[in-house]
């Protein structure tokens, strides 16, 4: 929203510009969303529409996504010689209820590609962030909003044909129309067991949908919102091909996902502190529990259940629930996608430090902290320090592939005490503070500590280390 300056250019290129001078990383993942669903509130989209219900908006603006991805990105994509068959590209077709993938093997070559396309085939490019640095941008800026992973796909699909057979997915869906036109229907969940399911389904029938919720023909600058468990299929009219790309986010992040995580934690810590866990079964327990048993009146299978009830209730006490949403945390940050650096971000970290060969020998090899440099975290969502068994970890996005898990998830060992300092770095952001201010015993502490975490990219300067 609102004139832009002279010379910063539209489409998404302009707003990912105009989001990178914004100094704080959490403003610019909550502009970005804003974006995403606007004109829609995003409070109004969260109250009325997330996890509960589709959203359909229909811009009249065919630009609004310009620069994102296109048809001729993907062309180009396929002419790097990098993208292979399966691993990121699927061929795939849906004609009279038969859904059918078609991919041979090896690497995917233009005159392949387009001859299955020219044929009728839809193409899914898997994450195109891997391809495309426009797309890696805005999903490593996105991530930050979910607190949960952003991923995506593209589909790109021949006029008057569908590529895949109507089912549900276990993502949150936002689907961008970038090119051309598609034909949607979106369905209710069947049961109350497939609404938020934890797994996408197989493909589904026809008969087994009964009568869509929604049905539009999404065109070129829409957007088109549905929760996990809502059924969905897309065809192309015979006038129009269609490019669209799916950005997914809350995969396997429900409280349930939590308490998978939480409750073998809490019942061995249950066990080591109480003794009441550790006591032993009754000795003629088999005889009157169990299925056999469920329908016989007997006091002593209501003590058993009680018994077992007040342990589970009890079980609470233990849940270490911070050190559960830290592993959790730390798993978002190994899917995360690496942050895509501005200019100014560039110049003031490791990644623009101007060492170099030159005359015969190394330039500008130091990094020289001192007292007085002035720094902060690069963004806010890169690091998480979790105490774990081993020591005090602090996991960083910075040094992540692009590639999903293609990387070791990247951390620290950090001696504890350091960790008010780092908590401290994470309570300034987004503002800079002086290296002399950090709460380290000695000076030496302090700069060695901001030298380390300078070196992995974690934090910037306020100006540039070296004048180049």
């Amino acid at each position: 929203g609102g004139p832009r300056p002279a010379g910063e250019g539209g489409g998404v290129v302009g707003l990912l510009r105009r989001l990178g001078r914004l100094e704080d990383s959490r403003q610019r993942a909550a502009e970005l969303f804003r974006w995403l669903v606007a004109p829609v509130a995003p409070r109004e989209f969260l109250g009325q529409h997330w996890e509960r219900a589709p959203l359909l908006v229909q811009r009249g603006d065919p630009s609004y996504y310009a620069g994102l991805f296109s048809t001729a990105d993907f062309d180009t994509a396929l002419r790097s010689g990098e993208v292979h068959f399966g691993t990121h590209l699927d061929v795939t077709s849906y004609a009279d209820g038969v859904r059918e993938t078609h991919n041979p093997s090896g690497r995917a070559l233009p005159a392949i590609v387009w001859d299955f396309y020219q044929n009728g085939c839809s193409l899914r490019l898997l994450s195109p962030q891997t391809f495309s640095p426009t797309v890696w941008q805005f999903l490593s800026i996105l991530q930050e909003h979910f607190g949960s992973m952003a991923g995506a796909n593209t589909y790109l699909t021949p006029p008057g044909t569908q590529g895949f057979a109507p089912h549900y997915d276990d993502i949150e869906a936002f689907v961008l129309q970038l090119e051309g036109k598609k034909h949607w229907r979106v369905y209710r969940p069947r049961t109350d067991a497939e609404v938020l399911p934890q797994f996408s389904s197989a493909n589904l029938t026809q008969a087994e949908l009964g009568e869509p919720i929604l049905e539009t023909v999404l065109e070129a600058g829409d957007l088109l919102y549905f929760p996990r468990g809502f059924i969905h299929q897309g065809d192309c009219l015979p006038d129009a091909h269609s490019l669209h790309i799916t950005v997914s986010s809350y995969q396997r992040n429900s409280w349930g996902d939590l308490l998978e995580k939480l409750l073998p934690a809490a019942l061995q810590m249950a066990l080591e502190e109480d003794v009441e866990y550790r006591q032993g079964l009754p000795m003629d327990y088999l005889g009157y529990m169990g299925v056999a048993n469920s329908e016989a009146v007997d006091a002593r299978r209501t003590a058993f259940i009680e018994k077992v009830q007040s342990l589970i209730k009890k079980l609470v006490n233990y849940a270490p629930i911070d050190a559960a949403v830290d592993q959790r945390a730390k798993s978002f940050l190994h899917d995360c996608l690496p942050p895509v650096l501005t200019q100014s971000e560039k110049a003031q970290s490791v990644y623009g430090f101007p060492a170099r060969w030159q005359d015969g020998g190394p330039h500008d090899v130091d990094i020289l902290v001192t007292k007085d440099t002035e720094v902060r975290l690069l963004r806010h969502g890169i690091v998480r320090l979790c105490n774990e068994e081993a020591g005090v970890m602090l996991y960083y996005t910075t040094e992540n592939s692009r590639v999903y898990h293609k990387e070791e998830p990247k951390f620290l060992e950090i001696d504890p005490e350091y960790t008010d300092s780092i908590e401290f770095l994470l309570s300034s952001y987004p503002n800079h503070v002086r290296v002399d201010s950090l709460p380290c015993e000695t000076l030496e502490d302090k700069i060695s500590l901001a030298t380390l975490l300078f070196e992995k990219g974690i934090l910037t300067t306020k100006k540039p280390l070296v004048q180049v």
